[in-house]
C-alpha cells in the first residue's frame, strides 16, 4: 500500500471554464488538496482597443460562448455611458430578459449536465438516457426554452447580434414575445420537478472564510443593474469595480 504520493488530476471537464485538482498524501492521509483555476487571460481589453464602437459591443460578446449576453450587456452599458446614451425603460426590460434566457441556459448546464451526474453515481448525464430518460428530455426542453427566449429576444443565444447602442436592430413581434411567453409559463413544471429532484441530493455541507461580491439592487435581483456590493457590507458604484477588485 503506497502511503506517500502525490494526485494531479488536470482538465477537470464538468466545469464552467477549465480546472485542476492536485492532492499531496504522506503517511496515508492528505496533506493538501487544491483546486486550481487555470482558465487563461482572455486579453479582450487589449484587442478591443482602437475598435469603433459598434465592433466593441459584439466582439466583446464572443469571449464566452455560454456568457454571450452577459458580455454584450457589459459593453453596451460601457459604451452608452460613455456617449451618455440613456436607453429606453422598454430596452433595458427587453435586455433583462434576454439576460434570464442566458441565465436559465447556464444554471441548466451546470446542474443537469456537469454536477447533476455525480449526485446520480453516473460519469456522464448519457447514461440517463436510457435509466431515466423523463430527467435528459426536461433538462434539453428547458435549455431550447433558454435559448429560443435569447433569440426572441437578441436575435440568437450565443453571441447576440440584435442588441446595440440604445436599442436593438429591429422591432420585436409582439407574436413571437407572447408565444414565448406561454411556452414560459408552461415550463414552470420542469422547474419545479427540477428543484424536487434536487432536494433529493445529499449535497455535503462545505463552509469557509470567503469574501463575496455580487451586484445588489433595492428593486430587483441584480443582474443588469445594481451596484457592486460586497459580504463584508462595503459597497460602491459599478464604475468602481477596478478599485474594489
Amino acid at each position: 500500500m503506497t502511503l506517500d504520493t502525490n494526485i494531479n488530476v488536470h482538465h477537470v471537464t464538468r466545469v464552467e471554464g477549465h480546472g485542476d485538482i492536485t492532492a499531496k498524501i504522506e503517511n496515508g492521509k492528505v496533506k493538501e488538496i487544491r483546486f486550481a483555476v487555470v482558465e487563461a487571460p482572455r486579453l479582450f481589453e487589449v484587442f478591443l482597443r482602437g475598435r469603433t464602437y459598434e465592433e466593441v459591443v459584439h466582439l466583446a460578446s464572443r469571449v464566452c460562448g455560454i456568457c454571450a449576453v452577459s458580455h454584450k450587456c457589459a459593453a453596451l452599458k460601457a459604451t452608452e455611458n460613455a456617449f451618455g446614451v440613456l436607453p429606453s425603460e422598454q430596452c433595458r426590460l427587453l435586455r433583462r430578459l434576454a439576460f434570464h434566457g442566458e441565465i436559465i441556459s447556464s444554471h441548466i448546464l451546470h446542474i443537469y449536465f456537469l454536477a447533476g451526474p455525480d449526485f446520480l453515481g453516473l460519469p456522464s448525464v448519457f447514461p440517463l438516457v436510457k435509466t431515466d430518460r423523463e430527467i435528459v428530455l426536461r433538462a434539453m426542453r428547458m435549455k431550447k426554452l433558454a435559448y429560443d427566449l435569447c433569440a426572441v429576444v437578441a436575435g440568437r443565444h450565443t453571441h447576440p447580434v440584435a442588441m446595440t447602442v440604445g436599442g436593438f436592430s429591429f422591432v420585436h413581434s409582439r407574436k413571437a414575445l407572447e408565444a414565448i411567453k406561454g411556452r414560459i409559463e408552461s415550463g414552470i413544471d420542469d422547474l419545479n420537478a427540477t428543484v424536487e429532484l434536487f432536494k433529493t441530493f445529499d449535497i455535503p455541507r462545505f463552509e469557509r472564510e470567503t469574501l463575496f461580491v455580487s451586484l445588489k439592487h433595492p428593486d430587483e435581483y441584480a443582474l443588469y443593474d445594481g451596484e457592486i456590493f460586497c459580504s463584508n457590507g462595503t459597497s460602491a458604484p459599478v464604475h468602481q469595480y477596478l478599485d474594489m477588485i
